[in-house]
């Protein structure tokens, strides 16, 4: 039986003072609705339909790759909103998921637990309830004598007595899709001017059939987002679930309260990650690293055995048994090959530095290709820009480079070469010869 999801994400969110679109503001490197999208399309595995309206080319333009998207224009309601997927879903899918961009708590585990119970159900609906002493907004589930749901109550439409339910509708519901369409033609005007999804319910009751309501397990994944308050409150709650699976998988975690390891990172067994460490985007670590504290590292490779402290690593790649810092940085192109050293304040872009080779304090390697066992000087500087181009410079294995040498490219410099302190080095270098000075000279031949 295919089950299809629709995504309600068609709201500014007045209350997040913001300009941007609330479904797309960030939640530990994603945006909310990215989280809501991630889990539908794990329970169903169907490509889901999400419902947009304000800023809606933006949100189309951050996530278009993953869903399908439909317009609400004008928004009149959540029961209007799943009713502009009619023309997408009607005849194509046998149960509909409905779920919210600004719920990005809710887990697959959740989810699947919902679908299963309505496929397995007689009736046409089964909504997550959720039990809690804060109701924050939530409409509420009014029962019979003998536990049946009869209806959903808005917060704002509920009488004193109401109010005093405790047990809360999230808005998360499964229905059988046929009977959904008819039944949304059906949903009456609210006096606020809006069409209700909630008061489908009602109409199944009155037709004589069942609703079933799951409880969600653990209330804190119905958490919607509505303030900055909010957001920060998913935020730690995010942090602490992604932190305790990675723990549980064989990862030592100092200060979970500081650790900040964003969905698409993966961590190899028995890495240590101290205080203070980002790990952000697609980043790869390997298997009995150090990393941190203070660091951090976007969208990075990480072999096994490597260290990194103080320093923040951008689009790089590190093999097995690489130490960097502290105060290190590795931006965008940078690859250090097995059992390279890089000291504190050392910076490398586009550049490769080969097995063994070692970068010493205060140095900077930009469009350079460096090879092993090279040792690279105190103060050493790649002078790669011109004003106009960039320049690339070559430096052969077992090459030793002298503390604050200028390297001016393009430029070579041989196997077995070596350059004097304080070097300015503009022209090719052979094969072991020792150059000094400025402009650097060649002065004799090394055995």
């Amino acid at each position: 039986m295919k089950t299809t999801s629709i995504i309600l994400a068609a709201g500014q969110g007045t209350r997040m003072r913001s300009s941007f679109p609330k479904v797309l503001h960030p939640i530990l490197g994603q945006p909310m609705l990215w989280y809501a999208i991630a889990a539908s399309r794990a329970v169903t595995q169907e490509t889901p339909v999400v419902v947009v309206g304000y800023d809606a080319d933006r949100v189309k333009e951050a996530l278009g790759q993953d869903a399908l998207f439909v317009h609400q224009e004008p928004q009149l309601g959540t029961g209007h909103a799943v009713k502009q997927a009619d023309s997408v879903l009607r005849g194509k899918t046998d149960y509909v998921l409905v779920t919210y961009g600004d719920m990005p708590l809710v887990t697959t585990e959740t989810l699947k637990r919902l679908v299963d119970a309505q496929q397995a159900h007689d009736g046409p609906i089964s909504v997550l309830t959720a039990v809690a002493d804060d109701p924050r907004g939530f409409g509420r589930i009014v029962r019979d004598a003998n536990g049946s749901v009869l209806a959903i109550v808005e917060e704002v439409q509920a009488s004193p007595e109401q109010l005093t339910i405790h047990e809360l509708n999230t808005g998360v519901f499964c229905f059988s899709a046929n009977w959904l369409w008819d039944a949304l033609e059906h949903i009456e005007l609210s006096p606020k001017g809006e069409y209700y999804l909630t008061n489908v319910v009602e109409i199944a009751v009155s037709q004589g059939q069942s609703v079933q309501a799951i409880r969600v397990e653990d209330a804190s994944e119905m958490i919607g987002i509505n303030t900055r308050v909010h957001l920060a409150e998913a935020s730690a709650m995010m942090q602490q679930r992604i932190n305790r699976r990675w723990m549980l998988a064989g990862v030592t975690i100092q200060d979970p309260r500081s650790t900040f390891i964003e969905p698409g990172v993966a961590i190899g067994g028995d890495t240590v990650i101290a205080p203070n460490t980002h790990l952000c985007g697609e980043t790869k670590i390997g298997q009995a690293c150090q990393l941190g504290p203070n660091t951090v590292v976007r969208d990075s490779l990480i072999g096994d055995r490597c260290e990194l402290f103080c320093s923040v690593v951008e689009h790089a790649v590190l093999e097995d048994d690489v130490d960097v810092g502290p105060f290190g940085h590795l931006r965008k192109g940078a690859h250090l090959a097995s059992g390279v050293h890089m000291g504190n304040f050392g910076e490398v872009k586009n550049s490769y530095l080969g097995p063994g080779a070692k970068l010493g304090h205060f140095s900077y390697l930009g469009d350079a290709t460096i090879g092993s066992n090279v040792n690279i000087g105190a103060g050493t500087i790649t002078c790669n820009f011109d004003g106009a181009r960039k320049h690339a410079t070559e430096i052969g294995d077992d090459v030793f480079i002298g503390s604050d040498t200028m390297l001016v490219a393009p430029l070579k410099v041989g196997k077995g070469a070596r350059t004097g302190a304080g070097a300015v080095v503009t022209k090719d270098v052979e094969e072991k010869t020792l150059v000094v000075g400025m402009p650097a000279r060649a002065i004799r031949k090394l055995e």
